[in-house]
């Protein structure tokens, strides 16, 4: 089998796990309604956002805006109150978890050459 036939397998089986149907039936309902779409994106920005502050932090580089991780907290209490929403982030948690074991797997394969 050629790597790039199994690459493409690999992708359909994705395509076509629990994980990834739940994760986008979830993402889908969800952003139907403009009001939770845009509530989910400003979640996400900040998300990144602190992210990004943590890595720089790592780096002993100056950060701003240390209460980013506490408004990032608090919107994420308000958010999980819904009931559509915290399983939007249970299914993203369940899919994360499965690309990062995949990514784990073919790490493992390549780790001799890194």
């Amino acid at each position: 089998m050629y790597i790039y036939d199994a690459a493409n397998q690999l992708a359909q089986s994705i395509r076509d796990s629990s994980e990834y149907k739940n994760f986008k039936n979830a993402k889908d309902k969800l952003f139907e309604n403009p009001e939770k779409k845009k509530e989910i994106e400003e979640f996400e920005k900040l998300k990144q956002e602190v992210q990004i502050m943590e890595v720089r932090q790592q780096n002993n580089q100056a950060i701003d805006e240390i209460d980013k991780k506490n408004k990032l907290e608090k919107m994420y209490n308000v958010l999980i109150e819904n009931k559509d929403i915290k399983e939007y982030f249970d299914y993203e948690i369940s899919f994360n978890k499965m690309i990062y074991d995949i990514n784990k797997i073919i790490g493992n394969a390549i780790k001799e050459l890194i």
